[in-house]
Protein backbone atom coordinates (compact mmCIF):
# COMPACT_ATOMS: atom_id res chain seq x y z
CA UNK A 1 0.00 0.00 0.00
CA UNK A 2 2.80 2.41 0.92
CA UNK A 3 6.56 2.34 0.70
CA UNK A 4 8.38 2.23 4.04
CA UNK A 5 9.89 5.66 3.36
CA UNK A 6 6.59 7.41 2.73
CA UNK A 7 4.95 5.72 5.72
CA UNK A 8 7.87 6.69 7.95
CA UNK A 9 7.62 10.30 6.78
CA UNK A 10 3.91 10.33 7.50
CA UNK A 11 4.46 8.96 11.01
CA UNK A 12 7.15 11.55 11.75
CA UNK A 13 4.96 14.43 10.61
CA UNK A 14 1.92 13.05 12.43
CA UNK A 15 3.93 12.60 15.63
CA UNK A 16 5.21 16.16 15.51
CA UNK A 17 1.70 17.50 15.01
CA UNK A 18 0.37 15.33 17.84
CA UNK A 19 2.73 16.79 20.47
CA UNK A 20 2.14 20.38 19.34
CA UNK A 21 -0.22 22.09 21.84
CA UNK A 22 -3.62 23.05 20.44
CA UNK A 23 -7.23 23.61 21.53
CA UNK A 24 -7.94 19.89 21.96
CA UNK A 25 -4.91 19.32 24.17
CA UNK A 26 -5.72 22.42 26.23
CA UNK A 27 -9.28 21.20 26.78
CA UNK A 28 -8.24 17.68 27.81
CA UNK A 29 -5.60 19.04 30.17
CA UNK A 30 -7.97 21.54 31.76
CA UNK A 31 -10.63 18.91 32.45
CA UNK A 32 -8.10 16.47 33.84
CA UNK A 33 -6.75 19.06 36.27
CA UNK A 34 -10.15 20.45 37.22
CA UNK A 35 -11.96 17.16 37.75
CA UNK A 36 -9.37 14.41 37.76
CA UNK A 37 -7.93 11.78 35.48
CA UNK A 38 -11.24 10.08 34.69
CA UNK A 39 -12.80 13.36 33.49
CA UNK A 40 -9.77 14.02 31.33
CA UNK A 41 -10.09 10.61 29.68
CA UNK A 42 -13.83 11.10 29.09
CA UNK A 43 -13.05 14.48 27.53
CA UNK A 44 -10.44 12.78 25.35
CA UNK A 45 -13.12 10.34 24.18
CA UNK A 46 -15.20 13.33 23.07
CA UNK A 47 -12.21 14.81 21.25
CA UNK A 48 -11.77 11.46 19.49
CA UNK A 49 -15.27 11.80 18.03
CA UNK A 50 -14.06 14.92 16.25
CA UNK A 51 -11.02 13.05 14.97
CA UNK A 52 -13.22 10.25 13.65
CA UNK A 53 -15.61 12.74 12.05
CA UNK A 54 -12.84 14.38 10.05
CA UNK A 55 -11.20 11.07 9.17
CA UNK A 56 -14.37 9.62 7.65
CA UNK A 57 -15.25 12.98 6.12
CA UNK A 58 -11.86 13.06 4.40
CA UNK A 59 -12.19 9.44 3.30
CA UNK A 60 -15.57 10.09 1.73
CA UNK A 61 -14.51 13.41 0.27
CA UNK A 62 -16.97 15.39 2.40
CA UNK A 63 -14.25 17.52 3.94
CA UNK A 64 -13.01 18.56 0.50
CA UNK A 65 -16.55 19.55 -0.46
CA UNK A 66 -16.98 21.48 2.80
CA UNK A 67 -13.72 23.33 2.36
CA UNK A 68 -14.74 24.27 -1.19
CA UNK A 69 -17.95 25.96 -0.04
CA UNK A 70 -17.31 29.72 0.05
CA UNK A 71 -16.70 31.05 3.56
CA UNK A 72 -17.64 27.75 5.27
CA UNK A 73 -14.12 27.31 6.62
CA UNK A 74 -13.97 30.96 7.61
CA UNK A 75 -17.18 30.67 9.64
CA UNK A 76 -15.86 27.56 11.41
CA UNK A 77 -12.56 29.26 12.15
CA UNK A 78 -14.28 32.40 13.46
CA UNK A 79 -16.43 30.37 15.85
CA UNK A 80 -13.40 28.49 17.14
CA UNK A 81 -11.40 31.71 17.59
CA UNK A 82 -14.23 33.40 19.50
CA UNK A 83 -14.51 30.36 21.76
CA UNK A 84 -10.78 30.40 22.58
CA UNK A 85 -10.76 34.16 23.22
CA UNK A 86 -13.78 33.75 25.50
CA UNK A 87 -11.92 31.09 27.52
CA UNK A 88 -8.88 33.38 27.70
CA UNK A 89 -11.00 36.23 29.09
CA UNK A 90 -12.60 33.90 31.62
CA UNK A 91 -9.11 32.96 32.82
CA UNK A 92 -7.71 36.50 33.29
CA UNK A 93 -10.78 38.55 34.22
CA UNK A 94 -10.99 39.75 37.83
CA UNK A 95 -12.47 36.98 39.94
CA UNK A 96 -12.30 34.58 37.01
CA UNK A 97 -11.21 30.97 37.11
CA UNK A 98 -8.78 29.22 34.87
CA UNK A 99 -9.89 25.90 33.35
CA UNK A 100 -6.78 24.47 35.01
CA UNK A 101 -7.84 25.56 38.51
CA UNK A 102 -9.16 22.97 40.95
CA UNK A 103 -12.82 23.82 41.46
CA UNK A 104 -15.14 23.04 44.36
CA UNK A 105 -18.14 23.28 42.02
CA UNK A 106 -20.05 20.12 41.06
CA UNK A 107 -18.28 18.12 38.40
CA UNK A 108 -19.59 18.06 34.87
CA UNK A 109 -21.47 14.91 33.95
CA UNK A 110 -19.68 12.47 31.62
CA UNK A 111 -22.09 13.08 28.74
CA UNK A 112 -21.49 16.82 28.96
CA UNK A 113 -17.73 16.30 29.06
CA UNK A 114 -18.06 14.06 26.02
CA UNK A 115 -20.14 16.65 24.16
CA UNK A 116 -17.80 19.51 25.07
CA UNK A 117 -14.81 17.50 23.88
CA UNK A 118 -16.49 16.68 20.57
CA UNK A 119 -17.52 20.32 20.08
CA UNK A 120 -14.01 21.59 20.78
CA UNK A 121 -12.58 19.09 18.32
CA UNK A 122 -15.09 19.71 15.52
CA UNK A 123 -14.70 23.50 15.89
CA UNK A 124 -10.96 23.17 15.32
CA UNK A 125 -10.50 24.08 11.62
CA UNK A 126 -6.91 22.88 11.69
CA UNK A 127 -8.18 19.29 11.86
CA UNK A 128 -10.17 19.75 8.67
CA UNK A 129 -7.19 21.27 6.87
CA UNK A 130 -4.91 18.58 8.29
CA UNK A 131 -6.98 15.66 7.04
CA UNK A 132 -7.74 17.24 3.68
CA UNK A 133 -4.19 18.45 2.97
CA UNK A 134 -1.86 15.96 4.67
CA UNK A 135 -3.50 12.61 3.95
CA UNK A 136 -3.75 12.95 0.13
CA UNK A 137 0.01 13.55 -0.09
CA UNK A 138 0.72 10.04 1.23
CA UNK A 139 -1.93 8.13 -0.73
CA UNK A 140 -0.73 6.02 -3.65
CA UNK A 141 -3.58 6.40 -6.12
CA UNK A 142 -2.21 3.62 -8.28
CA UNK A 143 -2.11 0.99 -5.54
CA UNK A 144 -5.06 -0.36 -3.59
CA UNK A 145 -8.25 1.32 -2.45
CA UNK A 146 -8.00 5.07 -1.93
CA UNK A 147 -10.77 4.81 0.67
CA UNK A 148 -8.92 2.06 2.53
CA UNK A 149 -5.64 3.96 2.42
CA UNK A 150 -7.39 7.07 3.76
CA UNK A 151 -8.79 5.13 6.70
CA UNK A 152 -5.44 3.45 7.38
CA UNK A 153 -3.45 6.69 7.41
CA UNK A 154 -6.20 8.51 9.28
CA UNK A 155 -6.19 5.81 11.96
CA UNK A 156 -2.43 6.19 12.40
CA UNK A 157 -2.83 9.94 12.75
CA UNK A 158 -5.61 9.54 15.30
CA UNK A 159 -3.51 7.02 17.26
CA UNK A 160 -0.69 9.56 17.51
CA UNK A 161 -3.02 12.34 18.70
CA UNK A 162 -4.80 10.07 21.18
CA UNK A 163 -1.48 8.84 22.62
CA UNK A 164 -0.22 12.40 23.17
CA UNK A 165 -3.48 13.65 24.65
CA UNK A 166 -3.88 10.49 26.70
CA UNK A 167 -0.57 11.14 28.45
CA UNK A 168 -1.72 14.71 29.09
CA UNK A 169 -4.98 13.48 30.61
CA UNK A 170 -3.25 10.98 32.86
CA UNK A 171 -0.37 13.22 33.96
CA UNK A 172 -2.28 16.45 34.44
CA UNK A 173 -4.57 15.16 37.16
CA UNK A 174 -1.65 14.91 39.60
CA UNK A 175 -0.97 18.61 39.06
CA UNK A 176 -4.35 19.40 40.63
CA UNK A 177 -3.17 18.08 43.99
CA UNK A 178 0.05 20.07 43.73
CA UNK A 179 -1.75 23.36 42.97
CA UNK A 180 -4.36 22.90 45.68
CA UNK A 181 -3.89 25.45 48.47
CA UNK A 182 -1.26 27.47 46.55
CA UNK A 183 -3.07 30.69 45.51
CA UNK A 184 0.06 32.36 44.11
CA UNK A 185 0.68 29.48 41.75
CA UNK A 186 -2.98 29.38 40.80
CA UNK A 187 -2.88 33.08 39.92
CA UNK A 188 0.25 32.59 37.82
CA UNK A 189 -1.33 29.57 36.19
CA UNK A 190 -4.47 31.56 35.38
CA UNK A 191 -2.51 34.25 33.58
CA UNK A 192 -0.27 31.75 31.82
CA UNK A 193 -3.28 29.84 30.56
CA UNK A 194 -5.04 33.05 29.58
CA UNK A 195 -2.03 34.04 27.48
CA UNK A 196 -1.85 30.59 25.89
CA UNK A 197 -5.56 30.55 25.05
CA UNK A 198 -5.43 34.14 23.84
CA UNK A 199 -2.43 33.38 21.65
CA UNK A 200 -4.19 30.36 20.16
CA UNK A 201 -7.28 32.49 19.54
CA UNK A 202 -5.30 35.24 17.81
CA UNK A 203 -3.45 32.68 15.71
CA UNK A 204 -6.78 31.16 14.70
CA UNK A 205 -8.04 34.62 13.72
CA UNK A 206 -4.98 35.04 11.49
CA UNK A 207 -5.44 31.58 9.96
CA UNK A 208 -9.13 32.28 9.37
CA UNK A 209 -8.34 35.60 7.68
CA UNK A 210 -5.86 33.87 5.38
CA UNK A 211 -8.41 31.18 4.58
CA UNK A 212 -11.03 33.83 3.77
CA UNK A 213 -8.64 35.71 1.50
CA UNK A 214 -8.15 32.57 -0.57
CA UNK A 215 -11.88 31.85 -0.85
Amino acid sequence: MHTSGSLYGFLVIGGMLAVTPGPNMVYVMSRSIAQGRAAGLVSLAGVMLGYLFYMFAAAFGITTLFMSVPYAGSVLGAVGAIYLLYLAWQAVRPGGRSPFEVKTLPNEQPLRLLAMGATTSVLNPKLAMLFVSLLPQFIDYGQGSVFGQSLFLGSLLIAAFVSANGMVAIGSSSLARFLHGRPALLLAQRWAMGLVLGGLGVQMVIDTARLASRA
